[in-house]
């Protein structure tokens, strides 16, 4: 972690862990093949989040984060993370981000597309 993940308390800030996240689920997608503007022409909307922490995370350590996905509906489902210290495996937080799939151009939601739902149910 870096300087401007830290808070007051000298430890990670809980504006910065949801930017941790969210280039972490940007790279969760790249890892399926899409992107989140581009998911067989679906973009995604975050449409709620919720983070539970576990302990604190200083700067200067190296943070993983895991992603699950569960919950589906016809238009969205939950991503679910869990956040640890890399050398010790020390959970820091773990949570949930509600995406739905999203046609920008025609402002509406879109059913969740069948790659996405391919990919992550085959553990790609």
């Amino acid at each position: 972690m870096y300087t401007q993940h830290i808070n007051y308390g000298n430890h990670l800030d809980n504006a910065a862990l949801l930017g941790l996240v969210s280039e972490a689920r940007m790279q969760f997608f790249e890892s399926l093949g899409f992107t989140e503007a581009d998911t067989e022409g679906a973009g995604i909307i975050v449409a709620d989040a919720a983070v539970q922490y576990k302990s604190e995370a200083f700067r200067g350590e190296v943070l993983v984060v895991e992603y699950a996905v569960g919950d589906f509906s016809r238009v969205g489902c939950d991503l679910i993370y869990r956040l640890s210290e890399k050398i010790t495996g020390r959970e820091v937080a773990r949570g949930k981000t509600g995406i739905v799939f999203f046609n920008y151009a025609q402002r509406e939601t879109v059913p969740v597309p069948q790659g996405f739902l391919r990919a992550t149910q085959s553990g790609a």
